[in-house]
């Protein structure tokens, strides 16, 4: 997925299945300490590499890239990372006009990538763009054309639906150049990308009256249940089952909150349930009260996942509308289009392409 193609003929992909390349942008304003613009790209869920506007330049994430690829690779992805911070500056400010903003915190976030298959062949391209937690453009490569939820993204939908060569590129760059990036992502990180890493689970508990919490951390691949029984029956009542949060090391961390009295707890055998890449672990007994204090693990985790949902933002909410595209209703084109900037969304497609802003 860079400016050269390079074909895998033959190359070995790291396990079946199907496997994913995803970069997500974030341009933020109105946040003083925190990057004007990051980019996080993933394979598979793991991070491989990064790009902030304080540090200015593209850094490995993984081992793996950093012995694979040579100075020039990341010499040129910085140059790519600072042109597209540029871009983006200005299209958060576009949008605050759009939006008739002048002072808050805003953000402008994109995520876009590949998956491939490599048992049936199948490939697909996804690119979804948002403003401020909410979805603003989608590429839908099935009609080919820009679709919007919003007035305010009407502007963009008509002008960029004009460049049909455009969009065949783009298409193009999903279907092929994005695909032969992502298998030899695959190549590189083949020995840390199959790895499986078992969680290791705890219940944990605040106090005598609070939720029992059970916390499943340091798994890879993310994948993993978690369920609750009661007296040797499946039980999910008054259970909550939390966000999946990544650790700093790669591996991820999960927790489910069972609601209970100290006196359903005393009178009845609780035991939580956790599987993972077919192993199962079990706990039933509270290892850890920290009174009013949340578990260490938990507290690294959560400053975590803010982080990275902060950076990118519709890694949830984006991706669902690229499963589900019938809950993402487009304005029709007979709307006024009265909120019209003068100004066009100018945008770059991808961090390594070196196409024209439009």
């Amino acid at each position: 997925m860079r400016h050269v193609v390079l074909l895998l003929l033959g190359a070995h992909l790291v396990s079946a299945g199907k496997h994913s390349l995803r970069y997500f942008f974030s341009a933020v304003s109105g946040i003083n300490d925190f990057p004007e613009f990051t980019i996080v790209g993933q394979v598979d869920d793991q991070q491989f590499m990064y790009f902030d506007s304080k540090i200015m330049k593209v850094v490995p994430k993984t081992a793996w890239m950093r012995q694979s690829v040579g100075a020039d690779y990341w010499d040129r992805e910085t140059q790519i990372g600072i042109g597209t911070h540029q871009a983006y500056k200005n299209n958060i400010q576009v949008l605050k006009e759009r939006f008739n903003q002048t002072t808050g915190v805003h953000t402008v976030q994109v995520m876009y990538g590949c998956e491939f298959d490599d048992q049936t062949g199948e490939t697909n391209g996804f690119r979804q763009e948002g403003y401020d937690g909410e979805d603003f453009l989608l590429l839908d490569l099935t009609e080919m054309r820009w679709i919007t939820p919003v007035m305010q993204g009407f502007f963009t939908v008509q002008k960029w639906n004009n460049y049909r060569y455009e969009i065949e590129a783009k298409k193009h760059y999903f279907s092929t150049v994005c695909i032969e990036w992502l298998k030899k992502y695959l190549e590189y990180g083949k020995s840390s990308l199959k790895k499986t890493v078992s969680p290791q689970v705890s219940l944990l508990q605040k106090s005598s009256s609070s939720p029992v919490v059970c916390h499943a951390t340091g798994f890879y691949p993310k994948y993993v249940t978690i369920s609750w029984m009661r007296n040797g029956q499946d039980h999910d009542e008054d259970v909550d089952l939390g966000e999946l949060l990544p650790n700093e090391d790669g591996t991820f961390q999960r927790s489910s909150e069972l609601r209970v009295t100290p006196e359903e707890w005393k009178n009845n055998k609780f035991i939580c349930v956790v599987e993972h890449q077919g192993k199962t672990i079990t706990a039933n007994e509270i290892k850890t009260n920290q009174g009013d204090s949340l578990p260490i693990g938990i507290i690294v985790g959560v400053a975590v996942a803010v982080a990275v949902l902060l950076l990118i933002g519709i890694a949830v909410a984006g991706y669902k509308v690229y499963q589900k595209k019938k809950g993402f209703r487009p304005v029709n084109a007979s709307d006024d289009g009265s909120n019209r900037s003068t100004h066009s969304f100018d945008s770059v497609y991808s961090v390594h392409s070196d196409d024209q802003l439009i």
